[in-house]
């Protein structure tokens, strides 16, 4: 599939979706609201994207950006998904279910930058011990004993 109709498509499912084709993929930012419902869509034919082989968290000190990158195995097309979250109470629904990669990448993000991923099977820390205060990759974190600001 071509760019053009990969936005067609994409735009049909979410209307408020802006692009960006200024790199080597497709970009698209898109409402956290709709992220799960585009998400089910864009597994679907004729995009098939069926793999989700990286997904992170931006700080940008007025709010976070959650960044999914997909592939479609089948088409071999990428995308590159961006939802940008409040930065008090940064939340989004889990798409686990839909690419299991995601499981532990989004609880990485929970543990990292404090983003709440709603509906998650097993949303717990993975490396940082549990009365852990803060969230490392965040700005707004200061390390006390490392004296780490940023």
């Amino acid at each position: 599939m071509t760019n053009e109709e990969i936005k067609v498509y994409i735009s049909s499912h979410a209307p408020s979706v802006s692009y960006d084709e200024t790199g080597e993929w497709l970009n698209l930012t898109i409402e956290a609201a709709e992220w799960k419902d585009l998400a089910l869509a864009i597994t679907r034919s004729p995009l098939k994207m069926d793999y989700l082989f990286c997904l992170t968290c931006l700080d940008w000190k007025t709010h976070l950006t959650m960044v999914y990158h997909l592939t479609s195995t089948t088409y071999r097309h990428n995308i590159v998904v961006k939802a940008n979250l409040i930065l008090d109470k940064p939340q989004i629904e889990t798409v686990s279910e839909i690419w299991r990669t995601a499981e532990f990448h989004e609880r990485e993000v929970f543990e990292m930058f404090g983003v709440h991923f709603l509906n998650h099977p097993d949303l717990r820390k993975l490396i940082l011990e549990e009365d852990f205060k803060g969230f490392p990759l965040r700005k707004d974190f200061e390390d006390p004993i490392n004296m780490i600001k940023l």
